[in-house]
């Protein structure tokens, strides 16, 4: 009731607004018309026709005011109303989580129809929500399957350890066991707050100038336990004093996580290669391996969260790693590609922009 009494007087206001303005124009036309017709005619003017020519005028005013404000409307209802009416059902709808609504834009038989721009607008809001939710419940999903495991592991070993009369040697399996677990808990856990604040750009980096080669030597060394229990071989071409400026701290887990992957994929008596070399204004670093490779449907996916394609490993790591490598060299500039061949190893290749060789760290900064 009152949305229509509202519209009424809507209608009443612009009729009211039509009916001064051509009141006052008419009769500035009639007036400047009789008086040059009087001038030029020799013509006088009496009070009955005046009189006579002011009513008719008025009913004139009348009606095309009248006219004006019915065309006027239609006007609004097929311009304006059902459009605006056509975008707040939509929006209504996606209040209430239906993000498939999609709007069709609107036919203009004159020029194009500026609504347009807005329901493209929308239709793009709508795609990009419906893309997050799909992540953010797919998200929710992985989360929880990623934390049952390693709990429901450590709740099977803890019952174990219960067991009356347990000898040494396997209540020290068990416990190993819980303790792996945890780790694994607990890595997914700082993984996962990591990432969500990288990707609500809660991280800032702080850029600085930094030796890449000395990095990636350090990082690589971080390793060796892990090469010489497996008999990895290890191949390194590092040109020396190559420059960076960026955030060392966080490129730090990059190069942990590509070699992490590099020697878990790669079978005792493999080879990880790590390479690093300047092509005119970029770093570019290689870290390969002669694992069993990714195929082209892994290779599409691979940098997504929770995404692990070859799911022999998957104890071993949670599937954040290669999203979170992916956050953090977007973040900081650079670029990021891989190449493989399953069964014949793959190649990670990380593009830095570096500083001119004849600065130092010291003079950079």
């Amino acid at each position: 009731m009152k949305g229509k009494l509202r519209m009424a007087l809507a209608t009443l206001y612009r009729y009211l607004l039509f009916f001064l303005l051509m009141a006052f124009v008419i009769t500035c036309c009639m007036l400047l018309f009789f008086n040059a017709l009087a001038a030029r005619m020799d013509l006088v003017l009496t009070e009955e026709n005046v009189s006579m020519a002011a009513k008719l005028t008025f009913g004139n005013v009348m009606l095309l005011s009248l006219a004006c404000t019915v065309i006027d409307s239609i006007r609004r209802k097929i311009t304006v109303d059902r459009p605006v009416r056509q975008i707040t059902e939509g929006a209504q709808r996606i209040m209430r989580g239906d993000f498939t609504v999609r709007l069709r834009p609107i036919p203009s038989p004159v020029g194009e129809n500026r609504f347009n721009e807005i329901i493209a607008c929308f239709n793009k809001m709508a795609e990009e929500l419906a893309g997050t939710e799909t992540l953010r419940t797919d998200f929710i999903a992985n989360v929880s399957h990623e934390l049952k495991t390693p709990l429901a592991v450590m709740q099977n070993y803890a019952s174990m350890l219960q067991q009356p009369g347990l000898p040494e040697e396997e209540r020290m399996e068990y416990a190993g066991a819980i303790d792996a677990a945890s780790r694994r808990l607990a890595d997914l856990i700082s993984n996962i707050l990591r990432l969500n604040k990288l990707e609500n750009q809660q991280i800032f980096p702080q850029t600085q100038v930094c030796d890449l080669s000395e990095q990636l030597c350090q990082c690589l060394l971080g390793f060796e336990e892990l090469w010489e229990r497996k008999g990895i071989e290890i191949e390194a071409d590092i040109q020396p004093d190559v420059l960076v400026r960026t955030d060392s701290e966080m490129m730090s887990l990059v190069w942990n996580n590509l070699f992490s992957n590099a020697l878990k994929f790669t079978e005792p008596g493999g080879r990880v290669t790590l390479r690093l070399r300047t092509e005119g204004e970029l770093a570019v670093v290689e870290v390969s391996d002669t694992g069993c490779g990714i195929s082209p449907e892994t290779g599409k996916r691979i940098f997504d969260k929770f995404y692990q394609g070859d799911t022999s490993h998957a104890t071993q790591g949670n599937g954040l790693g290669l999203a979170l490598v992916k956050r953090i060299i977007d973040i900081t500039g650079g670029e990021i590609s891989v190449t493989s061949q399953v069964g014949a190893g793959s190649t990670f290749t990380v593009k830095l922009r570096r500083e001119p060789d004849e600065q130092g760290p010291e003079d950079a900064a």
